[in-house]
Formats: structure tokens, C-alpha cells, sequence
């Protein structure tokens, strides 16, 4: 069995490898290719977090993966990872398992990975601003999948501690200096979207986290956070002005992102203002972006099939590397 923490992983995939990664999931996804039950969810009200569970299985690539995600947003302010978790790799055809690797930055990586698909398919070809609301343990990847797709000026990070925000942008700044954008810490999400051609929340709120009246036409929206049906990122003011919403899964999103069931529940959109699945886009059997002015919206919750992909292409590319820890 393959050991491949974090450092191990960056030494082998780079944010493009993750992009191509979940290119391959969703197209999985939509063709029907890869068994991925709805995740397990077990609650854990009183420490304010809950228990993921999320089994997958592909016979072409013949492999399966489970992965324990753990969500716990206090973890944050005792400098802890608010997505601790674990992925197992399993061999397809023996079941024994073959790695196992740090599921928090695996996590990390596709779902960042998600909105970097995402805006390469969707986002107008000339992009010079971003905005990123979050700054919690999804937030690096998030930022760089939007630098690895586009060639950005200036990305604004709105965040709900300032102080935080600041060491979080200079941090960024050192470690995404390679692409040229300047990354600014701003106090609120007014500023960070003004002008913003590419949009990213990724924050555990209740409430929305920026005024959907204010998204400027051509913008790319990729709301990230709302696992769970009382959260709500994504102003649903912006939902009637949307050209278009696509989702990374249809079924996934309706069994739990409540920035698209709340505003459901209240009539403010209906099924037949979505769009499709984002695996169809990337196979060209759904059309994308077809105006400059369209506001697009994109909510991903997250599959299965992106833990297994990203899990068995690290892995592949760690044994040619001779990179990771043999244990048993």
C-alpha cells in the first residue's frame, strides 16, 4: 500500500493534471460510467460539523475509491484543516487497496479543479479580474484553478475576518507569484466583485455573501460552499439574470446545495432554467458560453468520481515518480 501525503502529491499533479482529472470524471458522470452513490452524511451538531462519506467505482478505469471527508468550519480558528480527510484507492479488480492519500488536499484540489473546468468551459476568453469571497482551507486551490485557466490582472479576496484575509493574500501572492496576477485583500464583497469577470464563493454562510444585483453582465459564476440545504452562498437575485446554470451534477446538487433549492423552494427558479451538467459541456454535447454578456452560473457540490479519478492519477504518476511511503 502507497502513502502519498500532501507534499508527495504536489511533487507529482499540478492544478492543470487536476483539471484534466475532473474533465474525465464528469464525463464519467454523464455517460454513466461510474458508480457514485450520494455521499453519507452523519451529522455532528454539537461541534458544529458532520461526517462524509463517499464511495465510487469506475470499471474502465478499474478502480474504486472511498473518501472519509469530515467538514468542521471551527476547526479554522484553531488552525486546524476544516475538511480533514482520507482517500482509500482500490484496486478494481482484487479489492485490495492499493493508497491511500490525503484526502483534505485531494479534496481540495479537485474541487478547486471543479471551478478551473468550469471557467475553461464556460468563462469569456478575455478575463482580467476575479473575486474570490472564502478564505478558509478550499480557498489556494480555488484561486489558482482561476489563475490556471485565465490570464488574470488582479484577483480581489473577500473574507469574513480581514485580518485573516490580509496573511491569507500575502501568502498567495508568494506562492501564485509565477502567474503574474496581483492578489488584493479587500474588506467587502462589494469591492471584491466590481468589474469581476470570474466569481468564486467558497464559504460555509447561511446567507448569501455578495448582492447578485451587482454581478456585471459576462461574468462566470462558480459558487462552491453550500453543502448542505440551509446553506445559501449564491444571492438568488442573480439566479432570474443568469443566461444559464450548470451544474457538475444535477442529482448532487438537488439533494443538497441550498443556494439552488432555497430559491427553488420559493419560486424564484424552477427546473427549467437549468442548463445541464458540466461533463456535457466538456464532451460538446451541451453548449456553453454563446454570448459575451451571459451571466453564467455554476454550482458544484462535489462527485464521488472526481475522489476516484484525481486519486488514481496521482497514484499512477507517484509510482513512476518513486514517490510516497510503501507501507504493509
Amino acid at each position: 500500500m502507497l502513502l502519498l501525503s500532501r507534499e508527495d502529491i504536489k511533487n507529482v499533479f499540478s492544478m492543470k493534471d487536476a483539471i484534466e482529472a475532473d474533465k474525465k470524471a464528469f464525463a464519467l458522470v454523464t455517460e454513466g460510467k461510474c458508480d457514485t452513490p450520494l455521499r453519507t452524511r452523519i451529522a455532528a451538531p454539537a461541534h458544529n460539523g458532520c461526517f462524509l462519506f463517499m464511495p465510487s467505482y469506475a470499471e474502465e478505469m478499474g478502480a474504486a475509491a472511498l473518501k472519509a471527508v469530515n467538514i468542521f468550519p471551527d476547526n479554522a480558528g484553531s488552525g486546524l484543516p476544516t475538511c480533514p480527510a482520507q482517500v482509500l484507492l482500490i484496486d478494481g479488480k482484487t479489492g485490495i487497496i492499493t493508497s491511500v492519500l490525503d484526502g483534505t488536499y485531494i479534496t481540495q484540489l479537485r474541487t478547486g479543479a471543479s471551478t478551473g473546468l468550469a471557467f475553461d468551459l464556460l468563462a469569456r476568453k478575455e478575463c482580467k479580474i476575479g473575486a474570490l469571497i472564502g478564505t478558509g482551507g478550499q480557498a489556494a486551490c480555488q484561486l489558482e484553478a482561476m489563475l490556471a485557466v485565465r490570464k488574470l490582472k488582479e484577483v480581489r479576496v473577500c473574507g469574513r475576518n480581514f485580518d485573516r484575509t490580509v496573511k491569507f493574500v500575502k501568502q498567495m501572492n508568494e506562492e501564485y507569484q509565477a502567474y503574474g496576477a496581483k492578489i488584493l485583500a479587500v474588506k467587502t464583497s462589494d469591492e471584491a466583485i466590481d468589474d469581476a469577470d470570474l466569481l468564486v464563493t467558497v464559504t460555509s454562510s447561511t446567507d448569501p455573501v455578495f448582492d447578485g444585483t451587482k454581478v456585471k453582465k459576462g461574468c462566470t459564476i462558480s459558487c462552491v460552499g453550500a453543502y448542505q440545504h440551509h446553506m445559501q452562498e449564491l444571492d438568488p437575485a442573480v439566479l432570474p439574470r443568469a443566461a444559464k446554470i450548470y451544474f457538475d451534477s444535477k442529482d448532487a446538487v438537488l439533494s443538497e446545495a441550498g443556494d439552488i433549492l432555497i430559491p427553488l423552494e420559493k419560486g424564484i427558479i424552477t427546473q427549467d432554467d437549468f442548463t445541464g451538467d458540466i461533463g456535457a459541456v466538456a464532451e460538446g454535447r451541451l453548449a456553453g458560453r454563446e454570448d459575451d454578456d451571459e451571466i453564467i452560473v455554476y454550482e458544484t457540490v462535489g462527485v464521488g468520481a472526481q475522489d476516484l479519478v484525481t486519486a488514481k492519477m496521482v497514484y499512477e504518476k507517484a509510482v513512476l515518480a518513486g514517490v510516497g511511503t510503501q507501507w504493509g
